[in-house]
């Protein structure tokens, strides 16, 4: 692939569109699971640490903005040093100079590229090429540099080694989420065998298990049928690993519609519920044994780091970007904690996919929320026609990643180990994960808790102190400004963010071990 082709913006569009574009982005899959979380937390302690969250996350996320400035000046200084080069090169060629004379051309040249005003050719030249008159726009975002780039311009060859491992992970839990949520999905729809009873005496019987049977007089328990429809998806939309597709505008709109329509039917429904003392959960005001789960769910649900590049580079106007970042941060904590307080006391127990939560619930002493069929069946097949689109995606993604992390020069991939092994290793774990657990929250809130912190918190942090460093450590543009420094521009702030990934990843993991989950 061209060096061009990996970096380049795409088609540019207005600061307005990208402020959709990031909602969208960050408004996924971890909202479906954030009512239950916010249940078993307790709603007041659960508000406390998706607004802390949320504050870390739009830290890191401008951390992400300032490095991305810092690798385009590190790319432009390349640049101008292969030109240079290049350049050298002719002139030995054609007129045979000796090698003091190309160090002086080097350094003339070098100097020329960033003077503030000095065009970089002369005479002719000049009228071919167009260049940067001001250095302070060698900050400017204007090529798109992924944070698998950034690594390897900042990061030693460990650092680059630890990034792409923990990409890694993360993409892994990602398609394990999918891969549970899906089938899990279908089979709640597609079973119809209920229990018996009155829901207000005896709801603990009335809940459905995994070795409940799926329908009357059938010998195909609920374990059996996931099971069987894990498969079914695995044989669906495996064999798109080894091909390479890309998600089209058309398909961006159709989820992003389908998304957005499921949402709003469910605050509206339950909204309606609550306003008609309807409301069956009590959620306590605190309770810390549900803070791993909250905290795994709240770190996936605010993940977008990944892919600022993609997103903030085509933005023509950039500027007051971390205006626009932080006012988009606003208005998804505030949906996020609309959707959760109503689920949180709409529901005896909201699901932990929390679409599922709007099927005739046993344990309801009320009337169901609805008794539309349409709109049950739209909910609870919503996760089934968004997640789907997205799995060959993600896939890919691991696919290619897992390819980067083992690539090495001298000894290239075979055809078999590059067509048929990555791929194989890309949906083999989470589909073998899908078929040991159907527990979503346990899935995304692992996912979160230690590699989407790591993406989320460590590598931005790690990735600007880097680059810091290094923009100071370089005196042709140390002096220069780079105005998408990030406002927590202190090395206090960094420091903040690793002692609070430490403090919060060694929590989650004591806990876990504590009571054994």
């Amino acid at each position: 692939m061209a060096g061009n082709t990996l970096t380049e913006a795409g088609a540019s569009y207005s600061k307005a569109v990208g402020f959709v574009y990031l909602f969208n982005l960050i408004v996924g899959t971890g909202a479906l699971t954030m009512p239950l979380a916010f249940q078993n937390a307790g709603w007041m302690l659960s508000l406390v640490v998706i607004v802390l969250l949320a504050g870390f996350s739009y830290m890191t996320v401008t951390f992400v903005l300032e490095t991305m400035a810092t690798a385009n000046a590190t790319l432009f200084l390349h640049k101008k040093e292969d030109f240079v080069y290049s350049r050298q090169q002719s002139i030995h060629a054609n007129i045979g100079d000796s090698i003091d004379a190309i160090a002086n051309a080097h350094s003339a040249t070098v100097q020329e590229a960033l003077d503030e005003k000095s065009p970089l050719l002369k005479s002719e030249e000049r009228d071919k090429t167009t260049i940067k008159n001001y250095r302070d726009d060698m900050f400017d975002i204007t090529e798109r540099v992924e944070l698998g780039k950034m690594a390897e311009l900042f990061f030693n060859k460990v650092g680059v080694v630890l990034f792409y491992l923990c990409m890694v992970l993360y993409l892994y839990g990602d398609l394990a989420i999918y891969a549970v949520a899906v089938p899990k999905s279908l089979r709640d729809v597609l079973c119809t065998f209920k229990h018996s009873g009155n829901g207000s005496v005896d709801c603990e019987n009335l809940t459905l298990r995994n070795s409940d049977p799926c329908w009357e007089s059938s010998r195909l328990d609920r374990a059996d049928v996931y099971r069987i429809m894990v498969a079914v998806f695995a044989v669906a939309l495996g064999p798109f690993t080894f091909f390479n597709i890309q998600k089209t505008k058309y398909l961006q709109l159709f989820t992003t519609v389908t998304r957005w329509l499921a949402f709003m039917i469910m605050i509206v429904l339950t909204i309606i519920r609550l306003a008609n003392n309807g409301g069956q959960g009590h959620p306590t005001v605190a309770n810390f044994e549900g803070i791993p789960n909250l905290f795994g769910v709240c770190v996936y649900s605010f993940m977008c780091h990944h892919s600022l590049p993609s997103l903030v580079t085509p933005i023509k106007n950039k500027s007051k970007l971390f205006i626009m970042v932080f006012v988009d941060f606003v208005l998804i904590l505030l949906f996020y904690a609309l959707m959760s307080f109503t689920g949180a006391f709409a529901f005896h127990q909201p699901k932990d996919i929390y679409t599922l939560s709007f099927l005739p619930d046993p344990c309801d002493v009320k009337q169901p929320i609805t008794n539309l069929a349409v709109l049950q069946y739209y909910l609870a097949l919503f996760p089934v026609f968004t997640l789907s689109t997205s799995f060959p995606i993600i896939s890919i993604t691991l696919r290619n990643n897992l390819k980067t992390m083992f690539y090495r020069e001298e000894r290239p991939f075979s055809w078999w180990v590059d067509r048929i092994v990555f791929p194989l290793a890309a949906i083999f774990l989470p589909i073998i994960i899908a078929l040991a657990t159907d527990e979503v929250e346990f899935l995304v809130g692992i996912t979160g808790s230690y590699a989407g912190a790591g993406i989320q918190y460590v590598i931005p942090a790690a990735l600007v102190l880097v680059s810091r460093r290094a923009v100071k450590a370089d005196p042709s543009i140390s002096s220069l400004n780079n105005r998408f420094t990030s406002p927590f521009k202190h090395t206090f702030w960094v420091i903040l963010v690793f002692v609070w990934s430490f403090l919060a990843i060694s929590f989650v993991t004591v806990n876990h071990i504590l009571t054994n989950k």
